[in-house]
C-alpha cells in the first residue's frame, strides 16, 4: 500500500503540480501524467530522499511537454457541444425561455436561465441521472441475484469507476452515465460481486460473470477504450 499522498506542489519547470507518493515496494522514481485531476503523480521509493525526487522530476520537463502535447482537449458542458448519454449523443442548447431544469427530448438536453449557470445546471442533471439509474440498475442485478442490499452513491473519482466498502456501501463514478448500457452495467456487476468477495480472485470472477453475463472481457475493454473520452466530458471552461 502507498503511503498518504501530500498535496500537489508548484514545481519549477513543470507545467502542473507535483503530487507526491513514497511507496515502500517501489524500486524506481516514476512519474506520470494525472489527467483529469491535471497533476503529475511522483512515485518515490522508500530510501529516497523528497529533495532527490523533485530534482529528478525537474529534469523530465521535455517528457512532460511532450506527453501533454498528446492529450485530447477537455470536452466543457458548453452550448452547443455534444456529448455521449447512456449509448447516444445529446446536443446541448441553451435557450433563455426555456426552464431552468434541463428538458432532454430528440436527441438534445435543453436548458434555460443565465447562460453562466448553464454548465452547472446541466452537471447537476447528470449526476442525478446518474444516481438514480444507478441505484437502479444494482438493486434489479441485486435482487436477481439475492445479494444484499445496500446504499449507492455517486461522487467523481479520478482512478476508479466504482467502490464497495466492507459494510456494503457502493460508490459510483457519475460519468457511467455517458457510457453505454453494456459497459455501466460491467462496472455494477463488478461492485455487486465485491460485496461478496473483497478481491479479485477466482470466486469474485466467478461471481462477477455470473451476475454481468457473456461479455466482461468485452465490456472492460470497451470501458478501457472510452474512459479517457467520458473523464474529459465536464472539464474546461
Amino acid at each position: 500500500m502507498s503511503t498518504a499522498r501530500c498535496e500537489p506542489l508548484s514545481v519549477a519547470d513543470l507545467p502542473w503540480p507535483v503530487e507526491l507518493r513514497t511507496h515502500p515496494r517501489a524500486r524506481r522514481l516514476r512519474l506520470s501524467l494525472d489527467e483529469p485531476r491535471g497533476v503529475l503523480r511522483l512515485t518515490i521509493p522508500r530510501r529516497v530522499s523528497r529533495r532527490a525526487a523533485l530534482d529528478w522530476a525537474r529534469g523530465q520537463a521535455d517528457w512532460v511537454t511532450a506527453q501533454l502535447a498528446t492529450l485530447e482537449p477537455p470536452e466543457p458542458l458548453a452550448p452547443g457541444a455534444s456529448i455521449p448519454f447512456d449509448g447516444q449523443t445529446l446536443l446541448l442548447a441553451w435557450d433563455p425561455a426555456a426552464p431552468r431544469s434541463p428538458q432532454l427530448a430528440n436527441g438534445e438536453l435543453r436548458c434555460g436561465g443565465p447562460n453562466e449557470r448553464f454548465s452547472a445546471r446541466i452537471l447537476a442533471w447528470l449526476r442525478d441521472q446518474a444516481r438514480t439509474q444507478l441505484t437502479a440498475e444494482t438493486k434489479a442485478i441485486a435482487v436477481a441475484a439475492a445479494i444484499a442490499d445496500g446504499p449507492v452513491s455517486v461522487g467523481d473519482a479520478a482512478t476508479r469507476w466504482g467502490s464497495c466498502s466492507a459494510a456494503g456501501a457502493i460508490r459510483y463514478n457519475w460519468r457511467l452515465i455517458l457510457a453505454p448500457p453494456a459497459v455501466r452495467r460491467f462496472v455494477v456487476a463488478h461492485e455487486l460481486a465485491h460485496r461478496a468477495h473483497l478481491n479479485h480472485g477466482t470466486e469474485f470472477k466467478a461471481l462477477e460473470a455470473r451476475l454481468y453475463g457473456d461479455g466482461v472481457s468485452e465490456a472492460r475493454s470497451a470501458l478501457r477504450r472510452i474512459g479517457p473520452r467520458l473523464k474529459r466530458v465536464g472539464r474546461g471552461h
